[in-house]
């Protein structure tokens, strides 16, 4: 089955999306990086108000398989956590770009730096 690669958001190396919505920017992981986890178990988020660092880490995402760092795509302060990802984390596995989103943050700066789908779709060798 194909990945999904959605042309409306930017991606990183390290498999977490962004996308703008309403002065804000969405976080998630990618399809691609939800399938290699395989079923996500748990998910650990910051709290509202809490700043991340473009290329550090945000939060973790645990799979009966393992656990991995969440890395933020972009500087900010948190506005927004998905609650309820944090109750139920397979909605990462079944809905990553929708349902499964993860926070959202006000962003200090662009996206530019960041993959736009086909430069990510190369990246995991699609």
């Amino acid at each position: 089955m194909a990945t999904q690669i959605p042309a409306d958001r930017k991606y990183t190396k390290d498999h977490e999306w962004a996308k703008e919505w309403g002065g804000k920017v969405g976080i998630g992981i990618t399809d691609f990086a939800q399938h290699s986890l395989t079923d996500i178990v748990f998910v650990e988020l910051p709290k509202v108000g809490a700043k991340v660092e473009a290329g550090k880490p945000f939060g973790v995402v645990e799979s009966v398989k393992s656990a991995s760092d969440l890395y933020a795509p972009v500087s900010g302060e948190v506005t927004e956590v998905n609650k309820e990802v944090l109750e139920k984390p397979e909605l990462v596995n079944q809905d990553p770009y929708a349902k499964g989103w993860l926070i959202a943050i006000k962003p200090i700066g662009k996206l530019d730096h960041l993959m736009d789908a086909a430069t990510y779709k190369k990246h995991i060798g699609e």
